[in-house]
């Protein structure tokens, strides 16, 4: 990414390098610097002599003379999710053992990716090089099978040891170079499912980048790099073409070019192409992401400031994590990056982005102005803050014009929706059950949180203009509903398609940093529409 203001550019440091094995091995026997045990409530269980029923647990506490047994009562350690016990005890081939709590029952990829995530804190608090992890039940929960929870261990691990460092002057390294699972089975299935988890962390920390790069150093013509570099390096599998603002006229763009319209720095339309390598294609899919590097997010004064400028704004609504406005086209890079290193058979994808700044100048969009999508439907601007669906628009009428099938459109669309939702899940709009079906069962498989939203036709009533076709916001009830019953508008009656809205889960609500969300989920649907 090439720095425009500031002087900053990101440092390029390389994700750590760990080698993750399924082994049937003794657990008495492994040897290393910390064995994580994955604990339910009801393995916590003891007898009358306080002694472990478990029978993982009660062989560790025997080779350790019943330290663990007490450090558990000490410490009031019960298995709850979210629990961990971490001692240097003598008596194993490792240096410390520690008991990490799944709740009542581990029964979804979630409680599995917990356990990888908390084992990467203790791996870093312990400095260790060398880790197992062993689930002190043996059967893994109908659901799900053991290589699907090796891949959300080793997916938690992955993503819990990652810390997006690039900004700043000096950073740790983890030390963190193996990580052994043992007792889930060995072979070519579980190797081919760590394998999958972790191209696809991978792929969620792109995400997470290009989220967490501020906007004077991701720029439109910044993201269309990193999208390019993407179909470079699997061009066996990914073309990629980047429509200038001159080629964006010439097909009539005018809802996406209205929004870029202020801004120094031009627009970028963003293409890739997924084919697969052989075979025919059978399902035709896109996705398509809000790809807005930068909103002012106007909302009450502009306050003109000696070398710039900022935005007073109402009680929660913070501007400097406007740079998150692009999440969709990351998580739609994400799922680009991913699929193209599975390279699944039997389905071509269109990966597509608008992208551009919204930003206040002379040359912007004023309340009141009416821009012409490329469908020909006239927009009546009543709120420039609300742009997002504006490119959008564009973005849509491009994609059904790719002769796709199916369609998922992603963007931090609505405030509105994260006041329903709250801060973790996203909300699902779509008037077709099929494709709500396959949402929802590639939801299942990576852990991530959506609930369908209606899609109320008579609120309609309230996005119509008495001088265009439409205006770009209705009233302040139903924000997010309305904002979907607008992109429909832009969707060919012929084509299946979904929006997403995940303004809320786009951030980790605590820290405020990017979470990579809808990066699994997306991958899960393309294979699920696969012939792989």
């Amino acid at each position: 990414m090439a720095h425009t203001l500031g002087l900053t550019e990101p440092a390029n440091i390389e994700l750590p390098k760990i080698s993750f094995a399924a082994k049937e091995i003794d657990v008495a026997e492994w040897k290393g610097d910390l064995l994580a045990v994955g604990v339910t409530e009801k393995d916590m269980t003891k007898d009358e002599n306080s002694k472990f029923q478990n029978p993982i647990l009660k062989k560790l506490d025997g080779l350790l003379g019943g330290l663990l047994a007490e450090a558990s009562f000490e410490e009031d350690f019960t298995g709850k999710a979210g629990q961990s016990l971490v001692h240097r005890l003598p008596g194993l081939g490792s240096k410390r053992v520690g008991l990490f709590g799944l709740g009542q029952s581990a029964s979804s990829p979630a409680a599995f990716h917990g356990l990888g995530e908390a084992v990467a804190a203790a791996a870093k608090t312990a400095q260790a090089s060398g880790v197992a992890v062993i689930l002190a039940s043996s059967e893994c929960p109908s659901a799900m099978s053991k290589g699907n929870t090796a891949a959300a261990i080793v997916s938690g691990t992955v993503l819990g040891l990652y810390e997006d460092n690039r900004y700043k002057s000096e950073s740790k390294k983890p030390q963190l170079k193996s990580l052994d699972i043992l007792g889930l089975g060995t072979g070519p299935e579980i190797e081919k499912k760590i394998k999958y988890a972790e191209v696809v962390s991978c792929a969620i920390i792109f995400g997470r980048e290009l989220v967490n790069s501020p906007a004077n150093v991701l720029t439109p013509a910044a993201l269309a790099a990193e999208a390019s570099k993407i179909a470079s390096l699997y061009s066996d599998v990914l073309s990629a073409n980047i429509l200038t603002e001159e080629q964006c006229r010439e097909l009539k763009m005018g809802s996406y070019l209205g929004v870029a319209a202020a801004s120094a720095n031009p627009p970028h339309f963003i293409h890739l192409c997924y084919k697969p390598p052989s075979g025919p294609v059978k399902t035709k899919l896109a996705l398509v992401g809000k790809g807005l590097t930068f909103d002012r997010f106007l909302l009450l004064v502009l306050n003109v400031l000696s070398g710039g400028y900022n935005i007073k704004t109402g009680p929660g609504c913070s501007i400097e994590t406007m740079k998150a406005d692009m999440g969709g086209s990351a998580a739609v890079f994400g799922a680009a990056k991913a699929l193209g290193q599975i390279k699944p058979s039997g389905v071509e994808v269109h990966f597509i982005v608008a992208s551009c700044e919204n930003m206040i100048s002379g040359k912007g969009m004023r309340p009141g102005d009416i821009v012409t999508a490329s469908n020909g439907k006239t927009i009546e601007v009543n709120n420039t803050d609300a742009e997002g669906r504006l490119t959008l628009a564009d973005a849509l009428v491009y994609a059904c014009n790719q002769g796709v099938e199916k369609i998922v459109d992603l963007a931090t669309l609505t405030g509105a929706c994260v006041v329903a939702l709250g801060p973790s899940i996203a909300g699902v709009f779509t008037p077709n059950d099929d494709l709500a079906k396959e949402l929802f069962q590639a939801s299942e498989a990576s852990g991530e949180k959506f609930w369908r939203m209606p899609l109320e036709e008579s609120y309609w009533e309230s996005m119509k203009s008495g001088v265009a076709d439409m205006v770009n916001t209705g009233g302040r009830q139903g924000g997010a509903i309305n904002a979907a019953l607008f992109l429909k508008q832009f969707v060919d009656e012929k084509v299946k398609w979904m929006h997403i809205d995940m303004a809320g889960p786009v951030l980790n609500d605590k820290k405020q940093v990017a979470t990579g969300f809808c990066i699994s989920t997306l991958v899960e649907w393309v294979l699920k529409n696969s012939s792989s």
